[in-house]
């Protein structure tokens, strides 16, 4: 195992000298996807003199802690950290969430990214997609793929367990940060995604994570919230019963419910075609 790793940090640093022989743009997130991406490529720009820009996307789909995360872990790795707005939902057709949101939203925050690139005279530009995204669905690689934009991860066929290995062997802080998907994965698709609701699931998350450890979602059902957290973690759910209850209330949520199945990515995807 420990010869199969070692041959997967040469096999990604090897192919990143060779984008690192000019400047790079990397959609950079903080989580441990593009923390590996960016602390490789800020090596081999030891060496090349080139600049790799860690841009984070200032959505407010995505959880506010990304900012304050991202900024903090470029600054630890080496990047030149910049942040970009972006509001997905001036476009009609994302707000009502439609089964192809992802798409949609990826080719809006790229273009947005590639015209950043542009503007710094980038012509390269990299995301954190890895192996096993490209086998559940995601329609948001379509989007990357029609951009050119570069997915190193997934053309090495790293895979997410590979890449957290990497990441702790490489010292990288956010080595075991769960992952911190778009909001709107926690509402069903065809429903209106307002920022209303948003918020209130970031609120409820977060006081969630206060009391529980990995992952944790709040899917949302008309009136009905349905609490999603990796088995080990369900008994604290358990014990937490009354507080979160009557905090969750708090919030505007009416029927608190916990999901035996356990965490699972993707659980709103269920019955869809993964073929992109």
């Amino acid at each position: 195992m420990e010869k199969e790793l070692e041959n997967i940090k040469i096999k990604l640093k090897e192919a990143m000298a060779g984008y690192a022989k000019g400047d790079i743009c990397l959609a950079f997130s903080g989580g441990v996807d593009s923390s590996l991406l960016l602390k490789v490529a800020a090596d081999a720009m030891k060496k090349t003199g080139k600049k790799v820009y860690a841009v984070t996307f200032d959505s407010r789909l995505h959880p506010s802690c990304d900012l304050e995360i991202a900024a903090r872990v470029a600054k630890e790795l080496g990047g030149i950290h910049k942040v970009v707005t972006v509001d997905e939902l001036e476009q009609e057709e994302i707000r009502f969430n439609p089964v192809n949101r992802c798409y949609l939203c990826k080719n809006k925050l790229f273009q947005t990214l590639k015209e950043f690139a542009k503007g710094v005279g980038i012509s390269c530009i990299m995301d954190g997609t890895n192996e096993d995204d490209m086998h559940v669905y995601r329609p948001g690689i379509k989007a990357l793929r029609e951009l050119g934009i570069v997915s190193l991860l997934a053309q090495l066929h790293i895979t997410k367990a590979q890449v957290k290995k990497l990441a702790a062997e490489y010292g990288i802080s956010v080595a075991s940060r769960p992952s911190a998907p778009c909001m709107a994965t926690r509402l069903p698709y065809n429903t209106e995604i307002n920022y209303d609701i948003l918020e209130r699931i970031g609120q409820g998350e977060e006081f969630l994570r206060t009391m529980l450890n990995g992952n944790v979602r709040l899917r949302v059902h008309n009136d009905i919230v349905r609490i999603e957290v990796d088995p080990e973690a369900m008994e604290g759910l358990i014990n937490n019963r009354e507080r979160i209850v009557s905090d969750l209330k708090e919030m505007g949520f009416s029927y608190i419910t916990v999901d035996l199945e356990g965490f699972r990515s993707g659980s709103m995807d269920i019955g869809i075609d993964p073929v992109l």
